[in-house]
């Protein structure tokens, strides 16, 4: 009986631990695994040893010396996602060479196998993904010591020294920031259900707050990452082939599909945390659950680049009771305050988002394009995000509808 007086505080690790979601990093995975048993930790050796390899053109010899290994030895999620996470660097890798025009078209056998039979697996793309190089990218340096960027490190690196780091460290703190609000959802809906508008309240004071760190924490990307260092070196190793002219047929997966394939690159649209207060505060990028405009497919599209745990997550939020909807009815000044200051936290930090891209790609590319460049496919990629979309419209896109949730004063 004891279990049945528990609050929803109490039960919520409960539930969350099916979606795969931890209590102190939320989405991200906790404590990842740094090594693979033999015969995997030859994938590990040239993982770690990407940026030397790359830079002695030594890289494609060496992937194309590997045997090609059967996965049935990757027991347990935490070394199947070390295994994807390694062999989406070195496809990266083994694809764009030395960030030149040197590109593979085809990923040779004793790599795509594996690799596709371990993305089926875990039920994710062959290529590397935000739930890869983010969420599963990452140790202490000090296990007892505190979740800061002093403390932390990157499992792989890319060429480009620290900024590859400083990308996805970032990244994750801002992650971690935002999850520390996962707690309370299922207060909102506990005191949605239970008409209780002071809880209500205080959980959606929670979420701003939160929110608000996670802006906070992003700005640190200033201070980590440099602009010409991301732009001109380690973008392409975060690029796709999908919508992307370098590759317009897309990457062929020899020995697993006869015909090329088309996958889009990571992107911040595959965060299942920012996905998460969408649905939470029911903003809208659907119509009838059709995606109203691109911006809405392509966000559509990036929850299938998500694992599929996160997937039933999102889905199992966009089942419940609408959070506006009750704070609509209620017709209550200081909810519909409070409410607003949850989207008016998420508005600035796509506000935020906005003035990075202009800083880290719109600016870099402007000043490559006064530049001659050696082709116009090389041009038009530039204006484009990691996962192919154009990035500045698709941004503001999702802003604006972010800002149309805003509750009107009556």
């Amino acid at each position: 009986m004891a279990a049945d007086k528990s609050s929803p505080m109490e039960k919520s690790w409960t539930i969350f631990k099916e979606y795969h979601i931890d209590e102190d990093v939320g989405f991200a995975l906790p404590l990842p695994l740094e090594e693979l048993p033999h015969p995997y930790d030859a994938w590990i050796s040239i993982a770690r040893n990407l940026p030397e390899l790359i830079n002695n053109n030594q890289l494609r010899v060496e992937v194309e010396k590997l045997a090609k290994l059967s996965i049935d030895g990757l027991r347990g999620h935490k070394a199947q996602r070390l295994a994807h996470l390694v062999l989406g660097y070195i496809t990266m890798a083994y694809v764009w060479g030395r960030g030149d025009e040197d590109i593979r078209k085809v990923l040779p056998s004793n790599i795509a196998v594996p690799y596709c039979q371990l993305s089926e697996k875990l039920g994710l793309p062959p290529i590397l993904l935000y739930a890869d190089c983010v969420l599963a990218n990452w140790k202490k340096k000090d296990p007892n010591g505190p979740m800061t960027y002093e403390n932390m490190d990157i499992l792989f690196s890319f060429p480009g020294g620290d900024c590859g780091k400083g990308f996805f460290l970032v990244s994750l703190l801002v992650e971690i920031a935002a999850a520390s609000a996962i707690k309370v959802i299922p207060n909102i809906f506990d005191a949605v259900q239970r008409e209780d508008t002071d809880t209500l309240q205080k959980a959606l004071l929670d979420i701003s707050s939160s929110l608000r760190k996670a802006k906070k924490a992003f700005s640190q990307i200033h201070e980590y990452v440099d602009p010409n260092l991301f732009f001109s070196v380690l973008r392409i190793y975060l690029s796709g082939w999908k919508g992307n002219p370098l590759l317009s047929e897309g990457l062929l997966y020899e020995g697993v599909w006869d015909t090329p394939k088309k996958f889009a690159g990571g992107s911040a649209a595959q965060s299942s945390i920012f996905q998460c207060f969408d649905v939470l505060l029911g903003i809208q990028h659907t119509v009838g659950g059709v995606p109203s405009d691109f911006a809405a497919e392509f966000l559509q599209e990036m929850r299938t680049y998500m694992p599929p745990a996160h997937q039933s997550f999102l889905l199992s939020l966009k089942a419940k009771p609408s959070v506006r909807e009750f704070v609509l009815s209620k017709g209550n000044a200081t909810l519909q305050k409070t409410y607003n200051e949850c989207v008016e936290a998420m508005v600035s930090l796509r506000n935020y988002h906005l003035g990075i891209v202009a800083k880290y790609i719109m600016i870099p590319a402007s000043r490559q394009s006064k530049v001659e460049r050696s082709s116009e496919e090389a041009s038009e990629s530039e204006s484009k995000g990691t996962g192919g979309t154009n990035i500045m419209d698709f941004l503001k896109t999702v802003r604006v509808k972010t800002v149309s949730c805003l509750l009107k004063e009556d």
